[in-house]
């Protein structure tokens, strides 16, 4: 039954491409707007996964997400340091200022201060020059995408010079770096000297990154430092997600990427299931012949099923390739680095598409089960 079903199926070459297609098409669209979707949401706070040696962030308690950070006074990081179960703590500025090159054109950049003792916080991977070299005067890094913002089409080279703030600032070091939401170059400087970077203000520090002791759980130091210093203080995973959260209540994002998910999903569901009934509609008279033979119904319904399968994982098969192909092509594209075909996705949508499949086939199997297989031999 299983040869005479794969027979009947791709015997009729103009439909059976048409589902491959039309399910190929909704796993395209429906895999890459999540994949997309998910990469967008991460790079909003992308920036507090880079920090991989300061498991606890410390802020104003009114801060909504890490681009709206108000300054916090210096005295907040020796309180911070005294909380029972913080090993150490260590200063953190983190904001958005504008650059001059050379040629006085400007861009707008994402700066980090970081702590001049420790570094917390820097970029785990160089690709030029040493993180030692911060320490440098006037000296600042660059992540690789924002380079290439800054400088498109040039060389990797150290040694440029750029104006913050009216104050020259000399290119040390090449890094790599999560591309933020607004895909701005990250630099990267020691704290001591990023107030000659940014504008003048009361209270240039607006984190405290710290570090629970040996044993001690990080939750419970974050709820401590909270009592203590009426910070608010989040664990690296509550705060990325508090990011998120935030922008997943106050923008359009999500409304509109689930708009364009349903879409595919729709499509996919009428091209299938319309296609699909017409093709069982055109296939009455063998299915009769077969009931005519003895055939039982659950046996042509299994048919049917066996068919919805064979296209629905051959079209979700080339769905998949398409849009793992989509994003190979553009991974070196400045401002599309970082997103890539997310696996959850990937799986999300297969049990879709095999709904839309499974749904498709029982739909179209309940005209062969009315079927009475005298139909087929009136004249």
């Amino acid at each position: 039954m299983s040869w005479i079903a794969m027979r009947m199926l791709i015997g009729d070459t103009a439909k059976y491409l048409g589902l491959i297609f039309g399910i190929s098409f909704a796993t395209l669209l429906m895999t890459q707007q999540i994949s997309i979707f998910v990469g967008i949401m991460k790079r909003t706070a992308s920036q507090v996964l880079d920090v991989r040696d300061a498991p606890i962030w410390v802020m104003d308690e009114k801060t909504r997400f890490i681009d709206e950070a108000p300054g916090i006074p210096e005295g907040d990081l020796e309180r911070v340091r005294g909380v029972t179960g913080v090993d150490w703590a260590a200063r953190l500025y983190k904001g958005q200022v504008t650059a001059r090159l050379e040629g006085g054109e400007f861009r707008a950049v994402v700066l980090f201060g970081l702590d001049d003792a420790t570094l917390v916080g820097a970029p785990a991977e160089m690709i030029r020059g040493q993180l030692s070299d911060l320490r440098q005067p006037d000296a600042f890094m660059v992540d690789k995408s924002g380079y290439e913002y800054m400088w498109p089409g040039e060389p990797l080279i150290l040694g440029r010079v750029v104006e913050l703030n009216d104050r020259r600032a000399r290119l040390v070091g090449i890094c790599k770096a999560s591309a933020p939401f607004t895909t701005l170059p990250v630099l990267y400087t020691r704290y001591s000297i990023v107030r000659g970077f940014v504008p003048g203000q009361r209270t240039l520090m607006n984190y405290i990154l710290a570090s629970p002791k040996r044993g001690s759980d990080p939750l419970q130091v974050c709820v401590q430092i909270n009592k203590v210093t009426g910070l608010a203080a989040y664990t690296q995973e509550q705060f990325f997600w508090k990011t998120i959260k935030y922008f997943l209540s106050t923008t359009g994002i999500p409304v509109n990427f689930g708009i364009t998910i349903t879409l595919g999903f729709l499509v996919g569901a009428a091209i299938t299931g319309q296609t699909f009934y017409l093709f069982t509609l055109e296939n009455l008279k063998q299915f009769g012949v077969l009931k005519a033979m003895g055939v039982s119904n659950s046996r042509i319904v299994g048919m049917v099923l066996l068919q919805g399968a064979v296209v629905g994982l051959l079209g979700f098969g080339i769905g998949i390739g398409l849009t793992a192909a989509f994003f190979e092509s553009t991974k070196n594209i400045t401002h599309l680095a970082g997103l890539y075909l997310v696996p959850e996705a990937a799986v999300g949508v297969g049990v879709a598409v095999m709904m839309i499949v499974s749904l498709a086939a029982m739909v179209a199997s309940m005209k062969v089960l009315w079927l009475e297989p005298a139909q087929v031999f009136r004249g």
